[in-house]
């Protein structure tokens, strides 16, 4: 393809509070098997683009950790392959990324030594498939600076967390407003752009000249008017994971069926980092309904409605219900658990109850296994 890619995936979220304590949000566990990232890594692969870079930031050990073999995205060939970038501190700068275009400048040198022509830009923080080449191919046609990937959102829906744009009959943005306090549309920005490599040099270039660090405010915002910005309409599944809110629900949209047979069953496929873990044990007494369970699991208890990741082990007697547990956590016996999200590497002790009673309860409790 035509593009090089870069995923940004250093911010940290406050909205995902105790979740985002020892993990960049883009490294949040997705569908029992699954990182955030992964969906955008997938997408740049399955879009035949060559060349990717993500810069992370925030806690990113984890992600990094994640993401230390581009084998499983395809990435890993002589032309090409995958870059991760953290902020370095040199003679000349001291700074960690000060936001989102402050990260590309800091790394613009990975940019001038390529020699595609485009650049997409997306989140490492959303849930979707896209072919980035039907973008690029609109893109071109529409003779756009740049090119926003936009979203309609439903009228029951919060667009005041996202940035909000009006489009006119051409599809050109005529105004973007960044996480406003009263939401003017429903079509939203998915943090997904498409642009000229040498556009994109001297638009960060010029605006690390006036101190100015945010893309979205100091890039898209300011040239609205002198730029020709037009947006993509996406049609298929998109979700955030930015807010505990909309990472519960975007886990549980998993249990519909259709949304099962659109991420695991349609290509192109979505790729992660393979664990080597046995299949899911179900134990005499086990009952499970209507669930996703992560390999290398031991199901002794009831299950319904929910997500389990990888290495949970379920004791004699526990209930859990429409609730979310993260990798290597040990519930044990007699467990209850509804409308919870159940931090990873947790022991849950037996006899105990954990119900979100007004909205999502996060569990996190001291982990003795791994105590010093």
């Amino acid at each position: 393809m035509r593009a090089v890619g870069i995923i940004l995936a250093g911010g940290n979220n406050r909205k995902m509070t105790e979740l985002t304590t020892k993990r960049a949000v883009a490294a949040m566990p997705v569908a029992s098997s699954y990182r955030a990232i992964d969906f955008a890594l997938s997408n740049m692969t399955n879009s035949h683009i060559q060349k990717v870079a993500v810069l992370t930031q925030y806690n990113a050990r984890s992600l990094n950790e994640h993401l230390n073999s581009s084998k499983w995205w395809d990435f890993g060939r002589k032309q090409g392959g995958l870059y991760v970038f953290t902020p370095v501190i040199t003679t000349n700068n001291g700074y960690w990324y000060r936001g989102t275009a402050d990260a590309i400048y800091q790394n613009l040198d990975f940019l001038k030594k390529c020699h595609e022509p485009y650049v997409i830009i997306a989140s490492g923080d959303a849930v979707y498939k896209l072919d980035y080449n039907k973008v690029l191919e609109y893109h071109i046609a529409k003779r756009s600076d740049i090119t926003v990937v936009v979203k309609e959102l439903q009228d029951s829906e919060d667009a005041t967390r996202f940035g909000t744009v009006r489009m006119n009959e051409s599809a050109r943005i005529e105004d973007f407003e960044e996480k406003p306090m009263v939401a003017h549309s429903q079509t939203i920005s998915t943090g997904i752009y498409v642009m000229r490599r040498r556009l994109l040099i001297d638009l960060i270039e010029h605006s690390q000249q006036e101190d100015r660090y945010d893309f979205v405010s100091d890039i898209l915002i300011r040239y609205k008017n002198l730029k020709k910005i037009y947006g993509y309409k996406l049609k298929s599944y998109w979700s955030n994971i930015a807010t505990v809110d909309s990472y519960y629900k975007t886990n549980m949209a998993f249990l519909k069926p259709e949304v099962r047979k659109y991420f695991f069953k349609e290509l192109p496929l979505i790729y992660s980092k393979v664990s080597d873990q046995p299949p899911a044990k179900y134990n005499p007494g086990a009952s499970v309904k209507n669930s996703l369970i992560g390999s290398g699991s031991i199901i002794n208890g009831t299950v319904e409605n929910s997500v389990i990741f990888k290495k949970v082990f379920v004791g004699n007697n526990c209930v859990i219900k429409n609730s979310i547990v993260l990798n290597d956590v040990y519930l044990g016996d007699n467990t209850y658990i509804e409308n919870c999200i159940v931090e990873s590497r947790g022991t849950i002790r037996a006899n105990t109850r954990h119900i979100g009673e007004n909205g999502v309860k996060i569990v996190i409790e001291k982990n003795d296994r791994y105590a010093m």
